[in-house]
C-alpha cells in the first residue's frame, strides 16, 4: 500500500517538475516570461517539457481502461459479482466494496509488474537517461508479458481471422498489442465465468434441497430462495469462504 502512495505521489511531484522546471520552482513569481526562460534554460527544452507533461496527463486520463484492458481487474470482479450472486443477496456486500475489493486484489496481484514497469521505464525517463518513446516500450514490456501468460491461443486466432488485413500465422500480428488487448481481456472474462459457474454449484444444491424439503412438507406458499439464504450464508461462513476465494484467486496468477 506505502509502495503504491509512493508511486502516486512520485508521478505528481514528476508532473510538477516537468510543468515547472528546477530553477523556476525555487523562484518567486517573476511573471510568465521569466518562468518560461527558466523552463526552457533547463536541461531540457521547453518544447520536450510541455510533451512530456502532455503525455502524463493522458496516460492519467486513460488510467481506469488501462486497469481493465492489461491488468486482471476484469477477472476479480466477475467472480466477486457473481459470488454475490450464488449467495442471493442483492446488495450485500455493495458494489462499491466489491469493486474495492477487486482493485487491492488486483493491486496486490500486478505489483511486481508495476514495480518492473517503474524501475525499467518511468525511473529512467526522470533521470533522463532515455527517451519517451524508450520509456513507452519498457513500460509496456512487463504488460505484454503478463497478459501473453494468460490469454488463450483460440482467442487470438479468432482475432487474428476476423480481421481481413492481418495475418493470423505471423508472430508479430499476434504480439501486437491491438491485439493481445482486447484477446487478454475476452479469455478473462471467459475465465471468470468458468470460475463463476464452479462457485454457484454448492449454493444450486442447496436451493435444491431446500425447495425439496419444502415441496415434501407440503408449504408450497414458502419461498424457497428465502428459506435458503441463511443456510448458504452459514455454510460460506463457516468454510470460510471469503480468505478461501481471495487466495484461490491470487494462486491462479503465480504459476
Amino acid at each position: 500500500m506505502m509502495g503504491w502512495v509512493r508511486t502516486i505521489i512520485a508521478a505528481m511531484l514528476f508532473a510538477g517538475l516537468l510543468a515547472l522546471g528546477p530553477e523556476a520552482a525555487a523562484q518567486d513569481a517573476g511573471g510568465v516570461a521569466g518562468l518560461l526562460a527558466e523552463a526552457g534554460d533547463a536541461d531540457g527544452s521547453l518544447g520536450r517539457r510541455a510533451i512530456q507533461l502532455f503525455l502524463l496527463i493522458t496516460v492519467l486520463s486513460l488510467a481506469p481502461g488501462l486497469a481493465i484492458m492489461v491488468t486482471c481487474f476484469p477477472f476479480m470482479v466477475i467472480v466477486l459479482s457473481m459470488l454475490r450472486q450464488a449467495l442471493g443477496l442483492q446488495q450485500a456486500p455493495p458494489n462499491m466494496m466489491i469493486v474495492s475489493l477487486a482493485i487491492f486484489l488486483t493491486y496486490f496481484v500486478m505489483e511486481p509488474v508495476f514495480t518492473e514497469a517503474w524501475a525499467t521505464g518511468v525511473q529512467p525517463l526522470m533521470d533522463n537517461d532515455i527517451t519517451e518513446m524508450q520509456a513507452m516500450e519498457r513500460v509496456a514490456k512487463p504488460f505484454q508479458d503478463f497478459m501473453q501468460a494468460r490469454v488463450a491461443d483460440g482467442v487470438v486466432t479468432t482475432l487474428l481471422e476476423a480481421a481481413p488485413m492481418r495475418d493470423a500465422t505471423d508472430p508479430a500480428a499476434r504480439e501486437a498489442f491491438s491485439v493481445l488487448a482486447p484477446a487478454f481481456m475476452l479469455s478473462e472474462i471467459e475465465r471468470g465465468f468458468q470460475i463463476g459457474f464452479l462457485i454457484f454449484l454448492p449454493f444450486l444444491i442447496i436451493d435444491l434441497i431446500v425447495a425439496s424439503v419444502l415441496m415434501a412438507m407440503g408449504m408450497m406458499m414458502v419461498p424457497p430462495a428465502v428459506v435458503a439464504l441463511p443456510f448458504k450464508i452459514a455454510f460460506f461462513v463457516m468454510a470460510n469462504g471469503w480468505s478461501s476465494l481471495a487466495g484461490a484467486l491470487v494462486r491462479g496468477y503465480s504459476g
